[in-house]
């Protein structure tokens, strides 16, 4: 596939990423509070599915795991907010299945998969575990609210949650700055500025 494609994808991913992150600024704005529209999840499960495609067709096992981890959450919230339901069954069934399919592929092409995810000469193994320990500080955020948001039974973004977001993105960042990954670098880039600007509004309420 030709790269123009692979980074067409990439980018559309995190336009959407980045469209969810504005929607969610300016709406807590208005409010001088920080606001969860269900658009924000609507948005991200999109994304995460193109990510992940991104990801693979990058053979950037960093990319693929995060986006692994937070799937489902961006479900949940759906779910919790009540929208999930609103979505065509057909719909629902494809989304749901998603992963899954993603897996039966993999094994289907096991060894060469894993020879590209893992033995890729572009990414030295101190750099996927820089982008694994990078992924895995971000995804946490959406394990901290998922847990957050069960206990309140209701969908909400914590302070915990854009604190984990500012410390992940600014290691995706490292991570990107060395890979030269622009989809990366054009996603957090905007991502870190939200995420302080949503800590400072919460520690402004606090106050």
């Amino acid at each position: 596939m030709s790269n123009w494609i692979i980074y067409s994808i990439g980018f559309l991913a995190q336009i959407l990423f980045s469209s969810r992150l504005i929607i969610q600024w300016i709406t807590s704005e208005k409010q001088k509070r920080v606001i969860t529209p269900t658009l924000f999840w609507t948005l991200s499960l999109i994304a995460s599915v193109l990510l992940f495609i991104y990801g693979y067709l990058r053979y950037d096992f960093s990319i693929m795991l995060g986006q692994s981890l937070t799937y489902y959450i961006y479900i949940r919230n759906l779910q919790l907010q009540k929208q999930w339901q609103k979505f065509p069954k057909i719909a629902q069934w494809f989304l749901f299945i998603f992963p899954v399919l993603i897996v039966i592929y993999y094994f289907n092409n096991n060894k060469i998969d894993t020879d590209l995810l893992f033995k890729n000469e572009d990414i030295p193994l101190w750099l996927l575990a820089l982008g694994i320990v990078a992924q895995v500080i971000f995804t946490l955020r959406f394990v901290y609210q998922w847990l957050y948001s069960e206990r309140k039974k209701s969908s909400t973004l914590p302070f915990g949650f854009w604190f984990l977001s500012l410390i992940g993105s600014i290691l995706i960042l490292s991570y990107a700055v060395i890979r030269r990954d622009f989809v990366l670098l054009l996603g957090h880039g905007l991502g870190s500025i939200i995420y302080a600007r949503n800590i400072y509004l919460i520690r402004k309420a606090d106050a």
